[in-house]
């Protein structure tokens, strides 16, 4: 990789020209790069998984659908929002903190639905998706892990895919769960769980984005 497709530069290193700290914004060619990759695998990690959801009528595979559904909305914001002024990037960043918000409000209204009808899903097809869920986050981890640090918007792509390799492993789990048990309480509660690390994240990105709000106004 070239020179000028590192995330290193004077607007984007940790001491910025005037001596001041800079959060790296992704202002670089292979971070853009990167992104587009990412927004790919997320797009086709949500067919896949969004399709077993609707057959099997998993609550954990909708909040691991919506997940990879939301990643990709995400990333092609973060993408968008390079190079804009910090006033637009925090305001991009609060826009995931509250798209996040309704994707965990879905998941747990899905989650009470199916805990009052239908039958157990097959844990066989959640464990395979999962795993399927966690190789392809795995990929997009690798290539987005030396920009793990920046401003909202970096850190938010960074969170996400961190965190979905969590959430890949806990769908392959409930799965097993609901294969040994036969019941479908491993299947909700694992989806009620991914709620509430949305919710979490959340937070994260919004604390973050309003500080740096707060940090340009001063």
């Amino acid at each position: 990789m070239s020179a000028h497709d590192t995330p290193v530069s004077c607007s984007t290193a940790p001491s910025g020209c005037c001596g001041q700290v800079v959060k790296f914004d992704g202002a670089s060619p292979a971070y853009r790069r990167i992104l587009v990759a990412v927004i790919a695998i997320n797009l086709i990690g949500f067919a896949a998984i969004v399709a077993g959801s609707v057959v099997q009528g998993s609550a954990a595979l909708a909040a691991n659908a919506m997940d990879f559904l939301a990643d990709s909305a995400t990333y092609a914001i973060s993408l968008w929002v390079i190079g804009r002024s910090v006033r637009v990037r925090s305001g991009a960043a609060m826009f995931k903190s509250l798209s996040l918000v309704l994707m965990a409000v879905s998941v747990f209204g899905y989650a009470v639905w199916r805990a009052v009808s239908g039958q157990p899903p097959e844990g066989s097809v959640i464990t395979g998706l999962g795993l399927f869920g966690f190789a392809a986050n795995l990929v997009a981890a690798l290539l987005l892990v030396r920009y793990r640090e920046g401003d909202a918007n970096v850190r938010s792509v960074w969170l996400c895919t961190r965190n979905d390799l969590v959430h890949s492993l806990g769908v392959a789990a409930a799965g097993g769960l609901v294969w040994l048990t036969g019941s479908r309480w491993p299947d909700l509660l694992a989806g009620a769980l991914l709620g509430a690390v949305f919710l979490h994240s959340a937070l994260s990105i919004l604390l973050q984005a309003r500080q740096e709000s707060r940090s340009a106004r001063a």
